[in-house]
């Protein structure tokens, strides 16, 4: 037994030794020789942000113009699809009854003036009291708004376009009997587009009043329309969690038309930013960190996170322009490993 033991022993000091020589040598550190891996460097790179919504047009003015007082229609001044300006007749309605109304409290009002002056002038005299004066004056002051009202009515009996627009299609004809709940047409400014649509909550910060916008129509494939954003609304929607944003934009060719839909395109140009490759960020509970590449040795650093795009992080803190950090082999090395850098192609024959 106690030869064959001696036999054994140095035939595995042996083999030891010779494991020892093919083995690299450690570093100090027990990590052993520099781990390869890949790199990229940190770059600035301009960032514009995009948000795609569905918005629908509406015209910047638009009414359906209706009666104030229930008559006849006396008058049709416009053409279907006119273009009208501010101020233009569009129904005159048989006014007889109230011009005459008109009539009587203007004389009414005649009447009473020259009551009232005659009286005036006897005050002096004491031939009348101040108190029967007072009331003298005091029915000029009803006659005068009995008139204000007549020519009121008069007036409602011309219906004017209240801002210029184009008319829409004609819903009544001369001699016609209205009232206040008769659409008589509608009329809609669209020299310029208001464009509703909602915006996520999570785009809140990048939707902001000044804003350029692009708008695309199906019925347009080959046009863009550009605008600006005009407000925003002060409350989101409890239920998408999305808020009401609205933009204007011209429409000096008159081709596009409320209630058409839009696909909207907005940009927000946040200037040149810090980007680092997404593989390169190691996670660790709720931190971030990087490996910096510095005399051939890794740093481990955390690092602030800001929007992810396709492939690529943004840095808010932790890095700076042209460093360079490990995009490939991470999970070979440690804080101070050593490490060699080497092109994607070595590492994948590797």
């Amino acid at each position: 037994m106690s030869s064959n033991f001696r036999l054994v022993f140095p035939l595995l000091l042996l083999a030891l030794a010779a494991c020892s020589e093919d083995q690299p040598a450690s570093t100090p550190d027990g990590w052993g020789a520099a781990a390869k891996v890949v790199t990229a460097q940190v770059e600035l790179r301009p960032m514009i942000d995009e948000i795609e919504a569905l918005g629908t047009a509406r015209a910047n003015e638009s009414i359906e113009i209706r009666p104030r007082i229930a008559s006849l229609i006396d008058r049709v001044n416009f053409k279907e699809g006119q273009t009208v300006r501010k101020g233009d007749l569009l129904i005159e309605l048989e006014n007889n009854e109230i011009v005459a109304g008109l009539a009587v409290a203007e004389a009414a009002l005649s009447e009473s003036r020259s009551i009232y002056r005659r009286s005036k002038s006897l005050a002096s005299s004491k031939a009348i009291s101040a108190s029967n004066l007072e009331q003298l004056l005091a029915q000029v002051q009803v006659d005068e708004a009995q008139v204000e009202a007549a020519r009121a009515r008069l007036a409602n009996t011309r219906i004017l376009a209240p801002f210029e627009g184009r008319v829409g299609l004609r819903r009544v004809s001369p001699g016609s009997f209205v009232n206040t709940s008769t659409v008589i047409t509608t009329l809609d400014d669209v020299s310029q587009i208001k464009l509703d649509f909602s915006v996520p909550e999570t785009f809140l910060t990048v939707v902001r009043e000044g804003m350029d916008i692009i708008a695309h129509s199906l019925v347009f494939p080959d046009r863009e329309f550009l605008g600006k954003v005009s407000s925003v609304d002060t409350r989101l929607d409890p239920v998408s969690r999305s808020v009401q944003v609205r933009a204007l934009i011209p429409n000096t060719e008159g081709i596009l038309k409320p209630g058409m839909f839009l696909t909207v395109d907005l940009q927000r140009d946040r200037g040149d930013v810090l980007i680092a490759p997404e593989q390169a960020i190691v996670p660790e509970g709720t931190r971030q960190f990087v490996y910096v590449v510095k005399d051939g040795k890794a740093e481990k650093r955390p690092v602030t996170l800001g929007r992810r795009v396709p492939g690529f992080v943004t840095i808010e803190e932790g890095l700076e322009v042209g460093e360079e950090i490990v995009t490939e082999g991470t999970h070979k090395i440690r804080d101070g490993s050593g490490v060699e850098t080497i092109v994607p192609a070595q590492a994948a024959s590797g």
